[in-house]
């Protein structure tokens, strides 16, 4: 059983959503969120950071991994691969550390930016020769 094409591409998305929620966790995207309206994220701030992000993020991790192993294009693997294993390692192991939201914002425009790519330019299944 195969997952619909924009699996990734949702959980990308709602990995950004769920961290758009935490103002005071990082404060960029919660200026963003709340220019855009959603300002009544801050509300279930907890819920956001704690459950949904980290699923979101094994979500985009999982698909990820199926669609490598599908189409088995390497470079857009390991990029794709990148951000949500940078996002679970910020949240929990490097966490403590200051440089961590860097790291959390880099691995977001990474998911973001592989799943443009996918959108603009899809991986074509590997051929066999004959």
């Amino acid at each position: 059983m195969h997952a619909p094409k924009f699996a990734e591409k949702f959980a990308a998305l709602g990995t950004v959503v769920a961290a758009l929620g935490c103002a005071a966790c990082f404060p960029a995207l919660g200026a963003l969120g709340a220019s855009l309206g959603l300002g009544f994220l801050a509300t279930h701030e907890g819920l956001l950071i704690n459950k949904l992000l980290p699923v979101f993020a094994a979500l985009a991790l999982g698909f990820n991994l199926l669609y490598w192993w599908r189409h088995r294009v390497h470079w857009r693997g390991l990029l794709a691969l990148l951000g949500p294993s940078a996002v679970l390692l910020t949240l929990y192991p490097l966490w403590r550390y200051g440089w961590s939201t860097y790291l959390f914002y880099a691995a977001l425009a990474l998911m973001l930016s592989v799943s443009i790519l996918d959108v603009i330019k899809p991986p074509r299944p590997p051929t066999c020769p004959q």
